[in-house]
């Protein structure tokens, strides 16, 4: 492989929240994190290069988006994707739950109603709520070890008149599918029919494994792509979270026009220097880093998979299609959810997210991040599994 990812996390960051936190919830000292989703890689070097290179030039005034950036994000997605995006389509966040946020604000009024599909990454919960609309959930129901959307529910609750919003999490985070355009097709029906207005997180496009695809909700017809928010960012797919930019994608004139004017109710104007830089260059030069960290991280998930089957019984792992986020049951262990998180703490010295925090689903269920080097995958699992096998 021409990128080594088996280097790791420079440990001399001091500012990094991934190693940091353990410091804070507990009293040993190797408590190994595996919790919110960021990697333990270096960057694609040509990002690297080129933020040192704009740092360089000394002057960190206000910037504006050059065509270049929009070239760049465009050209990423025709290629990959084969989905055709519009120049005047192209807003900014400092992150996708901000813009998602913002989209609710912009494009409801108090007491409307907003549906999520659950067990979901937490920060939904509060966007919703935040803006002042209740919060609507559809549980995904989990079928010989596969979650499938369940389009009955669905159903019934968007034809409520009140309910003007889906936020969709498209490859979807806890779970790890990566929805197939038939699924998709079929939810952006159901919204088409009663007025329902699709926010479609889509953060985790990138990070899809062999035998499954990733489908843009907007790009399966002009009738989705009028209806829809596309929410995208470079940051999973490159570890670049820290630097506070992402894309969201409004076809719709008026919703494009509303979000406008919800941005600059914050006083929020253009995005960071450098995250412009690395968003450029990512999209630019990243295919082929983005390729090995795929085969990477696909070795990775089937090491954990076959420790599990073969060695760990009492656990259960939900095989993702997508993300570096794997979704374990752990009810097997016979705990309660504060038991469970402090087993995983204080036994098995790992830190991985709480899968109550997704929702009432996520009972018994922890989160693991497994976009690290292989050896600290290898030491989770031994310790994961001396402490499992203890109880």
């Amino acid at each position: 492989m021409k990128y080594n990812f088996d280097r790791g996390f420079n440990h001399d960051i001091k500012d990094s929240l991934k190693w940091n936190t353990v410091k804070r919830i507990s009293t040993k000292k190797d408590v190994i994190p595996m919790w919110i989703a960021d990697m333990d890689f270096e960057t694609v070097p040509e990002v690297k290069t080129a933020i040192i290179e704009r740092a360089s030039q000394g002057i960190y005034g206000y910037s504006e988006m050059k065509d270049e950036y929009y070239e760049s994000l465009a050209g990423w997605t025709k290629k990959r994707y084969k989905w055709e995006i519009e120049k005047e389509w192209l807003c900014f966040s400092p992150g996708v739950v901000t813009g998602i946020t913002l989209t609710i604000r912009a494009l409801t009024h108090p007491g409307d109603k907003v549906l999520i599909q659950t067990p979901v990454y937490s920060p939904f919960f509060g966007a919703v709520t935040r803006s002042g609309c209740e919060l609507l959930t559809s549980s995904l129901r989990l079928v010989d070890g596969k979650y499938k959307m369940d389009f009955e529910d669905l159903e019934e609750k968007l034809k409520d008149e009140r309910t003007k919003i889906m936020v969709l999490c498209n490859p979807h985070n806890p779970v790890g599918r990566a929805w197939t355009r038939d699924e998709l097709l079929r939810l952006g029906e159901i919204c088409l029919k009663n007025n329902v207005t699709v926010i479609s997180d889509e953060i985790h496009s990138d990070l899809v494994y062999k035998g499954h695809k990733y489908t843009p909700f907007a790009s399966i017809s002009k009738e989705f792509e009028q209806n829809s928010i596309i929410c995208t960012a470079p940051s999973k797919t490159f570890n670049l979270a820290g630097l506070q930019s992402s894309n969201i994608i409004i076809p719709n004139e008026n919703f494009r026009r509303e979000y406008k004017i919800a941005l600059e109710n914050i006083e929020v104007s253009r995005l960071n220097v450098f995250g412009m830089v690395a968003c450029e260059t990512a999209y630019t030069y990243g295919e082929p880093w983005l390729d090995e960290l795929l085969d990477y991280l696909e070795a990775n998930k089937e090491l954990v998979k076959k420790r599990i089957e073969n060695n760990i019984p009492k656990l259960r792992l939900i095989e993702p299609e997508a993300t570096y986020l794997l979704w374990i049951d752990c009810s097997g262990l016979g705990l309660s959810d504060e038991e469970l998180k402090k087993f995983m703490i204080e036994k098995a010295g790992i830190l991985l997210n709480d899968g109550i925090s997704f929702g009432k689903e996520g009972k018994g269920f922890q989160r693991m991040n497994i976009a690290c080097p292989r050896e600290i995958i290898e030491e989770a699992l031994n310790r994961l599994e001396k402490a499992v096998n203890s109880i």
